[in-house]
C-alpha cells in the first residue's frame, strides 16, 4: 500500500512529532508540589503549603523554601538557619 502525502501535510506531520519529543520529557519531569510538608524546625509537626503561603509562614533560604507550623519557629530557623538545611523544603518557587 502507498500513501501520497503533499509537502504542507508532511510538515505538519513532522512539527506534530518534534512537538511531542519536546514536551513530553518535560510534563515526564513535572512533580507535584506536596499539599503539607514537615516544619523546618518541628519536624514531626505538618504544615499545610498553601495556609502557610497565604499566611506568610515561610521563609526562602538558599534557593530553598522552609515552612514553620507556629509564630516561633521562623525565629529559631533565622538565628541558625544551617542547623535546619537539611529539613523537608521545596524549591523557592520563581517571582511571576
Amino acid at each position: 500500500m502507498h500513501f501520497v502525502h503533499s509537502g504542507q501535510e508532511m510538515k505538519k506531520v513532522i512539527l506534530s512529532v518534534v512537538i511531542a519529543a519536546v514536551m513530553v520529557p518535560v510534563f515526564a519531569q513535572t512533580k507535584k508540589q506536596p499539599e503539607e510538608i514537615a516544619c523546618a524546625v518541628m519536624k514531626d509537626h505538618k504544615v499545610n503549603i498553601a495556609k502557610a503561603t497565604k499566611s506568610k509562614m515561610f521563609t526562602d533560604y538558599k534557593g530553598r523554601r522552609y515552612f514553620f507550623c507556629c509564630a516561633g519557629c521562623p525565629g529559631q530557623f533565622k538565628d541558625n538557619p544551617d542547623k535546619f538545611k537539611d529539613a523537608p523544603s521545596i524549591p523557592t518557587p520563581k517571582a511571576k
